[in-house]
């Protein structure tokens, strides 16, 4: 049996996943360096010359079953591949088969089994990079559960470039999935006024009340100032204080009551956001290629 340090050293040296680092230890008697040939000879190497690659592309989804969701990123290094239909349906499985789990964040997501190819996700995802040619990537992922009594609402921009779901109390589906659209248009960071940190909070009076200095106004008119201006920031990052998207004459918590609803949870993905992006020469790389 195969020690974990030995196991370590050839997922560092080849990138295969785990499970394939051990059989082709077993396979080459322990021996490292017939190992990573014995991986190489597979194409379950491949993966790790692109280890030092930018997978800043790629699609957001969303699973759902029953009151749980799981919404997660699988990234790729370019907006090509994030179209192939290999690469759309690795998306969904991965979904299938994660919501089924009880996987919480993405290590724990990258451990679990496939339970139809004896793979766990990290393996299935090394497998696309070597097939494609292209590092494939999980991240964000997080499970969302509801109550009884709250729906989700989902919404996709550009076939999940952006996506957003939302927990609404109340059974209309249709709210929901109108509060979803809104996020993904409007991109609010906290739910209310009360959910915003204290530590926000007086960073951007910090800033607005220099900014009102810097104007020249008196110091009995700043403080009034900031308070209004305060009040504008809110209007921009908070959702129930924003301006509903469907209809901009209302805000979104007029929108809610209008319906009898509430919202609990929201969640927004981007894809690639955080994500240094290396600028590069498309036609230079091309070219470079045709040289070889």
């Amino acid at each position: 049996m195969p020690t974990i340090e030995k196991i370590k050293i050839l997922r560092d040296k080849t990138g295969a996943g785990m499970m394939d680092c051990k059989k082709a230890l077993v396979e080459t008697g322990g021996d490292v360096d017939k190992a990573v040939d014995f991986l190489r000879e597979r194409g379950l190497s491949k993966a790790a010359n692109k280890a030092s690659r930018i997978a800043a592309e790629g699609l957001a989804n969303v699973a759902i079953e029953g009151n749980t969701a799981l919404i997660y990123e699988v990234n790729s290094e370019t907006d090509f591949v994030s179209q192939n239909d290999e690469f759309i349906k690795l998306v969904d499985e991965v979904g299938a088969i994660l919501i089924k789990s009880n996987a919480t964040n993405t290590e724990e997501a990258l451990a679990v089994n496939n339970p139809q190819e004896r793979l766990t996700v990290e393996q299935m995802l090394l497998n696309m990079t070597a097939k494609i040619g292209e590092k494939i990537t999980l991240r964000r992922v997080q499970r969302v559960t509801k109550k009884d009594d709250e729906v989700f609402g989902l919404y996709k921009h550009q076939g999940g470039k952006i996506i957003a779901l939302t927990v609404v109390k109340g059974n209309d589906q249709e709210v929901a999935k109108n509060i979803a659209m809104h996020v993904t248009a409007s991109k609010p960071r906290f739910l209310d006024r009360a959910s915003v940190d204290q530590e926000t909070v007086e960073h951007e009076k910090q800033v607005l009340t220099q900014q009102a200095l810097n104007e020249g106004k008196p110091a009995n008119i700043v403080e009034k100032m900031v308070i209004g201006r305060l009040n504008k920031f809110f209007e921009e990052i908070c959702l129930t204080d924003q301006a509903y998207v469907k209809d901009t004459d209302m805000k979104v918590k007029q929108y809610l009551k209008s319906v009898n609803s509430q919202v609990t949870f929201f969640l927004r993905l981007e894809v690639g956001e955080g994500i240094e992006k290396r600028e590069e020469d498309f036609a230079a790389e091309v070219a470079a290629q045709m040289n070889k």
